[in-house]
């Protein structure tokens, strides 16, 4: 069971489906919410951060991380310009709080898949770049940025699309979000005829997130390249044809259970609802979403736009687009 403090994501929390042992609501200081928590028993902590007082002063989390076991809580972030910078998810990470999200259902996700240090170590700065210090954040040329989401994308089945979709997400983020598309150890981002994307070694890749740490987003297509631990997410696509998923089982019949508590996202469908409980069923997994064919050529899908909502990126517009099953028309 859970513990919830709220402020104001106090109703977007209570009708998310949590298991409840405990829920305050307000605005509470550090040493208040110590004192009715730091010896209490439950799964996690979670915390609006706009009900802990002083919350965009890090010496404040710090005084939290200090007195509360950092693996049971998970924050749930503002939009403020302080909390989303570099600096202030870097010292995050450094305190050993590594579950923060901006959305509830990334909340939810984090309460049975808590992130490692692996999964977060792309907010911290990295490769040559100065250390961030807590007198840093009192700069204003730290603030104004977002936490960089770094969202690698790799086939489980033989191409299951990772390169056409990464592709159509950028096209669908660059009109709210500053990012950059990459394909690791490949060369076919070249079809598209589109400069904005990137071709990088698995070697360079680090540098490639150096030179781009201004960027809000960073999509990855994967391919074979090992850099997963470099990413703060990873999206593992699958084409849920019968030739394609039995190719997948006779070449490791050990995959699902390889994939449980990933990101599966089942791409290039033609599932229904009813497929999919069944697919998850027969392979032991949970579905994150359900892709159908993508019209590469159409530059505003609604799927699209509600699938990259689904990942956390708040800012983009759910409604409007193409209908979901357009490209079948």
């Amino acid at each position: 069971m859970n513990v919830i403090i709220a402020n104001r994501n106090q109703a977007i929390l209570a009708t998310a489906d949590i298991d409840v042992i405990k829920s305050i609501q307000g605005e509470f200081s550090v040493d208040e919410i110590i004192s009715q928590f730091s010896n209490f028993y439950c799964n996690k902590i979670i915390i609006d951060i706009t009900a802990i007082k002083d919350y965009q002063n890090i010496n404040t989390i710090q005084k939290l991380s200090v007195n509360l076991d950092t693996s049971k809580i998970i924050l749930l972030l503002d939009d403020s310009e302080t909390v989303n910078s570099p600096v202030y998810l870097s010292q995050l990470v450094s305190m050993g709080i590594y579950n923060f999200a901006t959305n509830v259902n990334d909340v939810k996700y984090l309460i049975n898949n808590p992130n490692s240090y692996g999964d977060v170590v792309g907010f911290q700065n990295i490769d040559g770049f100065k250390k961030a210090t807590l007198n840093d954040f009192s700069k204003d040329e730290t603030k104004g940025k977002m936490g960089q989401k770094v969202i690698g994308f790799k086939n489980v089945t033989d191409h299951a699309g990772a390169t056409t979709l990464v592709y159509l997400l950028k096209i669908h983020l660059e009109n709210n979000y500053k990012v950059k598309a990459v394909e690791v150890d490949g060369n076919d981002f070249m079809y598209f005829n589109d400069k904005s994307l990137d071709s990088v070694s698995s070697i360079t890749f680090t540098d490639y997130l150096n030179q781009n740490i201004d960027c809000e987003a960073i999509l990855v297509d994967l391919n074979d390249a090992n850099v997963e631990d470099y990413c703060t997410d990873v999206v593992y696509l699958i084409e849920p044809g019968r030739i394609q998923l039995n190719k997948l089982i006779r070449k490791d019949n050990a995959i699902f259970e390889k994939l449980r508590n990933k990101k599966i996202v089942l791409n290039r469908s033609v599932l229904s609802d009813k497929d999919v409980e069944d697919f998850e069923k027969e392979s032991g997994s949970k579905v994150f979403f359900n892709l159908p064919y993508l019209d590469d050529k159409i530059d505003n899908q609604q799927i699209i736009n509600i699938f990259l909502s689904t990942l956390g990126f708040s800012r983009i517009d759910t409604n409007s687009g193409s209908g979901i099953f357009s490209v079948f028309k």
